[in-house]
This record gives C-alpha cells, sequence and structure tokens, in this order.
C-alpha cells in the first residue's frame, strides 16, 4: 500500500537519511528513537507537508507527487499531529463531524471505539483531558477513513496508565479498518506490544529494523541501536 524510500529535512538541512519503509495494509510499524531523531520531519514528509529530500512515496506502486498535504490526505495519507490540532471551541462532536467523510455513520463507529468520548461529545475539546484530547484527535482522524493512519506521539503529556488504555486503540484500527499505521511513540515498550515491526532512528540515521517480538526480546541490542550503533536486522 505504502513504500518510502526518503531523505528528509527542510531546504539544505538533511535531518534524517535512507529511510525505508513498505507498509500493508493492517501492518502497524513504530518508528523509535530519541528526541530530534527526525521521526516527526519523516511523518510531515510522508504526510504530504513537507517535499522529500531524495528518493519517493509510493501508493498502491504509484508515486506521489511530493509536497501536497491535501493530494496525500484525499490518497487517504492522514496524519495526527503530536500538538493534536483541535478546534478548542468546538464540542468535540463538532470536530468530528467537520471531519467526517460519512456523515454520523462515522462519528458513530468511532464513538464505538472511544465509549468515554460520546459521554463528552458535547463538551468543548478545549476542556476535555489530555486523554480525552488524544482520543478525539485520532478519532478525528478515522472519520476521515485513512488507509494509512500516521500519529505522531500518542503519549505526550498523558500519564502511562492512559498510554497503556490508548496504544491498545492503534492496534484494533489496523485489524479493524484494515489501516496500515506508522507510530511514533516513546513508550518503547508499549509500542513494541502492538506493533508488527519496528525502526529505531537516530541522528537522522536508521540504526535497527525488525519484528517488533524480536526487538522486545532483545534489549541489548534495542538499547545500543538506542545509542547509536548500526545492529544488524534480526531476521523472523
Amino acid at each position: 500500500m505504502l513504500e518510502c524510500s526518503v531523505s528528509v529535512g527542510y531546504g539544505d538541512l538533511v535531518v534524517a537519511r535512507d529511510i525505508e519503509m513498505a507498509l500493508e495494509p493492517n501492518d502497524v510499524v513504530a518508528l523509535l528513537g530519541p528526541n530530534g531523531a527526525g521521526k516527526t520531519t519523516f511523518l510531515l514528509t510522508v504526510a504530504g507537508f513537507l517535499p522529500p529530500l531524495e528518493g519517493s512515496i509510493r501508493l498502491d506502486g504509484q508515486t506521489v507527487k511530493p509536497g501536497s498535504a491535501r493530494r496525500m490526505n484525499r490518497a487517504g495519507v492522514v496524519l495526527v499531529p503530536d500538538s493534536r490540532a483541535l478546534f478548542t471551541t468546538m464540542t468535540a462532536l463538532e470536530n468530528l463531524k467537520l471531519a467526517s467523510k460519512t456523515g454520523q455513520r462515522g462519528v458513530d463507529d468511532v464513538f464505538d471505539l472511544f465509549p468515554p468520548l460520546k459521554a463528552r461529545a458535547k463538551v468543548a475539546a478545549g476542556m476535555l483531558s489530555g486523554g480525552e484530547q488524544q482520543m478525539l484527535a485520532i478519532a478525528r482522524a478515522l472519520v476521515q477513513q485513512p488507509r494509512v493512519l500516521l500519529v505522531d506521539e500518542m503519549s505526550m503529556g498523558l500519564a502511562p496508565v492512559i498510554v497503556e488504555e490508548l496504544l491498545p486503540a492503534v492496534r484494533r484500527i489496523a485489524d479493524e479498518m484494515s489501516t496500515a499505521v506508522i507510530l511514533v511513540e516513546q513508550h518503547v515498550a508499549l509500542a513494541l506490544e502492538v506493533a508488527d515491526r519496528a525502526v529505531v532512528l537516530v541522528h537522522g540515521d536508521v540504526t535497527l529494523s525488525g519484528p517488533a517480538d524480536m526487538l522486545r526480546d532483545d534489549p541489548t541490542a534495542l538499547e545500543a541501536a538506542y545509542m547509536g550503533a548500526t545492529i544488524t536486522a534480526p531476521h523472523g
């Protein structure tokens, strides 16, 4: 469904190099690494907000003309930014209706996924708790019927117990909606629990990639990758 082989950055500034990723429906790929590694820049590039400095992005085998967020959104690539970017004076329901491609049916579907959000549907988004705002940000992306969902730092500003409740929803979204997901996440252990594969990006370079369960079972290699050592990808 989605194939990326890109270097990304801003103008002449290269932030991350030679990132290769391929996703099919139902895939969840965790993009891991310390702050400043280039993870958000990569998501912004895939979402069309930035053109790749080198390489290409392909959807269904066709190269996508780079640098248009509207074009990528229409093709089914939807970004949940780390800022959440909600309309804070509008209610949760109004935020969803504004984005929904299928009207109330799409809204009802995401309320089924996030029941606590339904109970707060008529509350202004700015008055929701941090966890509820993150639910709303994801729900607003889902009512756009994404084929590829990009989630940037779902856990930012949230208590670990809330993150433990939210991250499994990513797995459900992939499995039940046949959506491919790229998840940028600092809670490494939790991300590896829901992902199929993982890529570690450090100082703009991919230092480790492979099946999530194998990375989870080899903390020594994972720690070395975070320190910048390039590790041979595990097989399996």
